[in-house]
């Protein structure tokens, strides 16, 4: 693609408000909708959200098998409380998962294409993209390549993310902004516009991996990325918050930024996703599990 087809994309979005105007807007929504949010059930609702994770380097198959069998045996223990949408592991991990999870309706997501950096040969991220499909994963989350983005090589991206997302098959497409590496509105919003252009399925604000995680801030300008698409094209796309969600809290703060700005037909797994490893236990103790 030409480059004037990316300014023609970027065209269609207002610019964004200033750093100052956004922390504004989010102070006003947390402070109108946080502490009413905070209910047993919309904390129900949110555990169905979560993207149950594990991304470490001490990671084996014994300890991946642990997670999905507390997956497995949360499964109807309280039927007013959905499971979680997906268990997210490394890819190598993908068949382990496949192999013991029993539980109904969740999915199973492998970061892939070189994460966390992105920072590898494109044949080795559909290599493995194509693998994690074809080992059992529904979903698959990748990194934006920064360096192409601080180049203005959109075109690039454009068409790593295309290829990436024909690697998916049927498989959903989370692309990974790196926010905290990003900062400023006017890029992570260039950034959500390029992923989704590309094929993106949903946009993730972070690894967890080197850079800040997600802030409220980045979800606000996201959400409104999300909500001009659609209004363009007719198109939902979803949205990931990941990176430092670890309370019930501070998910309350995410899901009440989302219901503002893109209204109740979002909260759903099919539409937003929190990932996490620790929000699982504070929300389930919360519920007084």
């Amino acid at each position: 693609m030409e480059m004037d087809k990316y300014q023609e994309a970027f065209a269609k979005f207002k610019a964004p408000a200033t750093e100052a105007e956004i922390s504004n807007e989010v102070n006003k929504i947390i402070e109108k909708n946080a502490s009413n949010n905070l209910t047993a059930n919309v904390l129900k609702e949110i555990h169905g959200f979560i993207d149950l994770t594990s991304l470490t380097s001490l990671d084996t198959r014994e300890s991946i098998w642990k997670l999905v069998e507390k997956v497995n045996n949360y499964e109807g223990s309280r039927p007013d409380v959905p499971n979680v949408a997906a268990i997210c592991t490394y890819p190598l991990f993908v068949e382990t998962v496949k192999q013991a999870l029993t539980a109904q309706d969740v999915s199973i997501a492998a970061v892939s294409a070189g994460f966390p950096s992105s920072q590898t040969y494109i044949e080795v991220k559909i290599a493995e993209t194509s693998l994690a499909v074809l080992n059992g994963a529904d979903e698959i989350d990748v990194v934006l390549n920064l360096g192409y983005f601080m180049e203005d090589n959109y075109q690039e991206i454009a068409e790593e993310i295309s290829e990436i997302k024909e690697a998916c098959r049927n498989a959903k497409l989370k692309v990974i902004l790196e926010t905290g590496a990003l900062v400023k509105a006017e890029f992570i919003q260039k950034a959500a516009i390029l992923a989704i252009y590309s094929g993106a399925d949903f946009v993730k604000t972070s690894t967890g991996k080197g850079f800040p995680g997600a802030t409220p801030e980045a979800a606000y300008t996201l959400c409104n990325v999300i909500k001009t698409y659609h209004e363009v094209s007719g198109r939902k796309i979803g949205l990931k918050i990941s990176g430092g969600v670890k309370s019930a809290e501070d998910a309350v703060i995410y899901y009440s930024i989302v219901k503002e700005i893109l209204g109740e037909e979002w909260l759903t797994k099919d539409l937003f996703r929190i990932g996490a490893s620790s929000l699982v236990g504070d929300i389930e103790h919360r519920l007084g599990e």
